[in-house]
């Protein structure tokens, strides 16, 4: 049995002390930010721009964030170009993305662009997993340890280690059994071929979209055990021209803006702005959908109507158009009853939508099987391959584990990271998260986290939502620099106000009725809970904005306050 789930060894060839392992000393610094993929890359960007020292300290070798570990068979992002890219002028003047939905070889080209033009590189510490951080309070410092041996200490810590990090291996009886490859989506090896192999997957979320829509063309047979269906849309990929994206430079700042002003961050005029889908004739409702549907990407959940998610009866009918579409794609009448029911598992667009290509046809394909596991439970592993309840061993030669991560907190919490009375962040969320505005935690003075839980990120194209909460966390920083304050942190009561703030923004809505990564609920033992700011990024950024003045929610101690020592 092969597990591969380390560091990535192939990454770009680094030079200098900060890119090269343990320092000799302690690295001091203003801010200390964690992670090296979007986040943190902005993140160090902004600090610079006050003035300000910083240092990342990225696990990896290279940077890229998700896009550095996730190289898996069809890997790409669903936001789609020009809006997949940080909005720092100097970075987009010559970037230009060659097709609609980057994949992860192209993502990790922009992030060497990124570094190219902003020189990020002599900043960043690579192998560099963080594994403790601990706060001085009579010197308003945090000391932050790494894996290869650095010590570094400054006023400030960014978290940036992303949403989808922590990889979620579930505990299959027997998998130490396996004597194939096995191999989690989150740590693909390069170059695998599957050619003449016999293929399983376990999952059927957006990795394993993606995974099956590749492989499948390659194995000489796939088989993907399944306990529910995803709602794919249509992605409407295609190739981009320099020459369009010339012509679109002068727009960028403003569609940035709009998207700043929008619900998920990219803007989208709806066809039906603001109407319901049960005011709405059939004929209405159908040019629509099939308006939306042909748009691809996120077209048909934004067509304009406004009770999608709301109202079950607006939702069921969106999910019968979206079920018809998808079983006049396919033949077999037994997949297509796995793979679009005639009662909906849950409720349509109450958990993440992949984006897809021919995912269907290739499900459809006679070398494809589609094993319900509610029919038939997975077992436990063999050494030749599964066996399921119903008796049925299937070998394989590879098994794909596209599990899924443990999202919001997984990295968060296992960093070692410890409030100013020593107690880890893990411990005092066991029973939930607590945070004020999703960037700010009682207890740990001084340190923000972005791409975060209690904000808007599930529902939020990435750039965007990050470019938001960097925004704040620097002009917070900036204020607190004018006034010379030591520290801040918000109050225990401002952080169970935002916890109802943000439960509020999901009052009516279908989504906390189904379970998924969304709420934690795909992690054994872990409390289920929604997260989301369902309100989207506009009314957030107006929300968290509010808060700057007079610190309201924050507990702030000045330099007067600390006796000198």
């Amino acid at each position: 049995m092969v597990v591969s789930h380390d560091s990535q060894s192939n990454g770009t060839a680094v030079n200098g002390d900060a890119a090269n392992g343990a320092h000799s000393g302690t690295i001091d610094c203003d801010v200390i930010i964690v992670g090296g993929g979007f986040s943190g890359m902005t993140a160090l960007h902004k600090a610079r721009k006050l003035g300000l020292t910083a240092k990342i300290f990225e696990e990896g070798t290279d940077f890229g964030g998700v896009w550095y570990w996730n190289r898996y068979p069809g890997a790409r992002v669903d936001s789609e170009a020009p809006f997949y890219q940080l909005s720092i002028p100097e970075v987009t003047k010559d970037w230009y993305y060659s097709q609609r939905f980057p994949d992860h070889t192209e993502l990790r080209k922009y992030m060497a662009h990124i570094d190219k033009i902003l020189d990020l590189r002599k900043d960043t510490y690579f192998n560099a997993q963080v594994i403790g951080a601990e706060f001085d309070t009579k010197k308003a410092l945090w000391t932050v340890k790494t894996s290869a041996g650095h010590v570094a200490r400054g006023k400030y810590i960014v978290i940036a280690t992303g949403l989808l990090h922590k990889k979620y291996l579930p505990e299959f009886p027997g998998m130490g059994d396996y004597k194939g490859e096995l191999y989690h989506s989150g740590a693909w090896p390069e170059n695998l071929s599957v050619k003449g192999k016999r293929v399983g997957i376990i999952g059927t979320g957006a990795t394993s979209v993606q995974i099956v829509q590749e492989l499948a063309k390659e194995a000489d047979t796939l088989t993907n055990f399944m306990r529910r269906p995803s709602y794919c849309v249509p992605a409407g990929n295609r190739p981009l021209t320099i020459q369009e994206q010339k012509e679109q430079k002068g727009l960028l700042h403003a569609l940035f803006k709009a998207g700043r002003h929008s619900f998920v961050g990219i803007p989208v005029l709806g066809t039906v702005p603001g109407k319901s889908v049960l005011d709405a004739t059939p004929e209405e409702r159908e040019e629509a959908f099939e308006i939306g549907w042909n748009r691809g990407g996120a077209g048909l959940n934004s067509c304009g109507y406004t009770d999608i998610l709301t109202d079950k009866k607006a939702n069921r009918i969106v999910y019968d158009f979206w079920r018809k579409k998808v079983r006049a794609r396919m033949t077999d009448p037994v997949k297509m009853d796995l793979m679009a029911p005639a009662e909906p598992p849950y409720w349509y667009g109450t958990k993440r939508q992949p984006l897809e290509e021919d995912y269907y046809e290739c499900i459809d394909m006679p070398h494809v099987e589609v094993v319900d596991l509610n029919a038939a439970p997975l077992q436990h592993f063999t050494e030749k391959g599964i066996l399921t309840a119903d008796g049925k061993e299937r070998e394989f030669d590879v098994i794909a584990l596209a599990t899924g991560f443990e999202s919001y907190t997984g990295s968060i919490v296992n960093m070692g990271l410890l409030n100013k009375d020593g107690i880890d962040l893990k411990d005092l969320w066991k029973d939930g998260i607590k945070s004020y505005l999703g960037i700010l935690i009682n207890g740990f003075p001084n340190t923000f986290m972005v791409y975060s839980p209690q904000a808007p990120t599930s529902l939020s194209n990435g750039p965007t939502i990050l470019e938001c909460q960097l925004d704040y966390v620097f002009a917070a920083i900036e204020k607190l620099e004018k006034e010379h304050a030591k520290s801040i942190e918000p109050t225990p009561e401002a952080q169970d106000e935002w916890k109802k703030t943000v439960l509020a923004t999901t009052e009516g809505s279908l989504i906390p009725l189904t379970n998924s990564w969304w709420t934690g609920a795909n992690i054994p033992g872990k409390k289920a809970e929604l997260v989301t700011f369902c309100h989207g990024i506009e009314n957030y950024e107006k929300e968290i904005l509010k808060t700057l003045d007079g610190w309201k929610g924050f507990d702030i101690v000045h330099e007067s306050v600390v006796p000198l020592e």
